[in-house]
């Protein structure tokens, strides 16, 4: 009783940190950070440090070792006896019985996972008859994890220009960089539906963009203060005109940037599938070492780049300076606190979603996505953040039908596409976004 009260808890946490994730990081980059007076639109800055922005990601998921560290006490100090704490199954019994059939092995794996609690299942071993993903090996999550890095520098980026629900949205658009990298390095099979849901999700990708290009993001050009001249009506018009051409390549560009960024998150799943296909290793481990080369990866190319480019003058005050980016986060309080509850944040994102991802169905998981988008859209609405667009609704349906398609949630249209055999999971991990 007590682990089906749980699961609505965590799957509440796991959307509210979702959607605090992208809406948190948007609100960062609306930060006025020079020049906030100014009667020049051109002369207003705002805090545009994407690298910053992925080194708190990185922060927030090695945050994750905060909660490996209080279960391994409470296991170690408080709950002694109770097996499905320590991560796996004990067998007993005499020497006689060290020839176990590998279909027992795994059906036991699975077992574990399964009857553990949803809350622990983060701090349980993905499975029991691999070999330990310890010592020298550790290091192959360093793959994923610079994957992740130019993955998610990319769609900081993008955001800048964008708005935060088109953002979401076009993020939809892993599904189809997900099973092409499936079919070429993991050898899976996809069906003709399947390519077809994939065609419909880039549809709805390009009416997404599209939406975005017409009507931009009135966020992305800030109006400025009125401008003390003779002709304030003429004056505005100028002011929008240039707005209005400058914000459609902006969102062109932002959309093209976040789509394209999820090539690397593709790859960076793909590669976290193989990893963990012949590797044992706790989830939450994995995404505390990826936060922690993630860290590492981060600050070495922020120190290269701030003097290969940040500290020329085509470089100073932007995405590689790297002394004015720490000035503009310790300066301003706002930039500041939303740094901290940034990597609070995804920190939370990340254990509630590895805690619900073997809890609930593949129809569930998909349901909640498509709840995040749409609180994220409701909310910047709301907010005042960007204005409603009717072409987006028709991008958004097609992305959700696509993905639906292709996860077998909808029956194909036609009835000689369907499957007869049980299609066989893209990613048998089931690897979570980290963000």
């Amino acid at each position: 009783m007590a682990t089906k009260a749980i699961v609505p808890f965590l799957v509440a946490m796991m959307l509210l940190t979702g959607v605090c994730n992208t809406l948190l990081t948007k609100y960062q980059d609306l930060q006025c950070v020079r020049n906030c007076d100014s009667s020049n639109p051109d002369d207003i800055e705002r805090f545009s440090q994407p690298v910053i922005q992925t080194a708190q990601m990185f922060l927030g998921e090695s945050g994750c070792w905060l909660v490996i560290a209080a279960f391994t006490l409470y296991r170690r100090f408080v709950a002694k006896d109770a097996p499905l704490l320590h991560g796996g199954y004990e067998h007993v019994g005499s020497d006689d019985s060290t020839e176990v059939d590998r279909g027992e092995e795994i059906g036991r794996s699975s077992l574990v996972q399964e009857e553990a609690e949803p809350a622990i299942k983060p701090l349980v071993l993905n499975a029991d008859d691999r070999v330990p993903l310890v010592g020298w090996k550790i290091f192959l999550l360093a793959m994923p994890a610079c994957c992740d890095l130019a993955g998610t520098t990319l769609m900081n980026v993008g955001l800048l220009f964008v708005a935060a629900s088109i953002y979401q949205m076009t993020r939809g658009a892993l599904i189809l960089f997900v099973g092409l990298f499936s079919v070429l390095f993991l050898h899976r099979k996809i069906y003709l539906y399947q390519w077809s849901a994939l065609f419909i999700v880039v549809a709805g990708v390009a009416v997404v963009g599209l939406a975005g290009a017409i009507a931009p993001n009135p966020q992305a050009q800030p109006t400025p203060p009125v401008p003390p001249v003779g002709n304030m009506f003429a004056a505005r018009d100028a002011i929008k005109t240039a707005a209005v051409s400058s914000g459609e390549l902006k969102t062109v560009l932002g959309v093209l940037m976040i789509a394209g960024a999820q090539i690397f998150t593709a790859t960076q799943f793909v590669l976290e599938e193989w990893i963990l296909e012949q590797y044992a290793l706790e989830p939450l481990k994995v995404v505390g070492w990826e936060g922690i080369f993630g860290c590492l990866a981060t600050f070495i190319g922020m120190i290269v780049l701030h003097f290969a480019v940040g500290r020329t003058d085509a470089g100073r005050n932007g995405y590689f300076d790297m002394r004015e980016g720490w000035r503009e986060t310790t300066h301003y309080r706002s930039v500041a606190v939303t740094s901290v509850l940034i990597m609070i944040s995804i920190g939370g994102f990340n254990f509630f979603g590895l805690s619900i991802t073997r809890s609930v169905s593949a129809t569930a998981r998909s349901i909640i996505d498509t709840c995040r988008t749409l609180f994220i859209w409701i909310v910047s609405l709301g907010l005042g953040w960007e204005t409603f667009k009717w072409l987006q609704i028709v991008g958004f349906a097609l992305l959700v039908y696509g993905t639906f398609l292709f996860n077998d949630i909808v029956r194909p249209p036609l009835k000689a596409c369907v499957s007869r055999r049980k299609v066989r999971p893209l990613l048998e991990e089931e690897p979570i976004e980290h963000m």
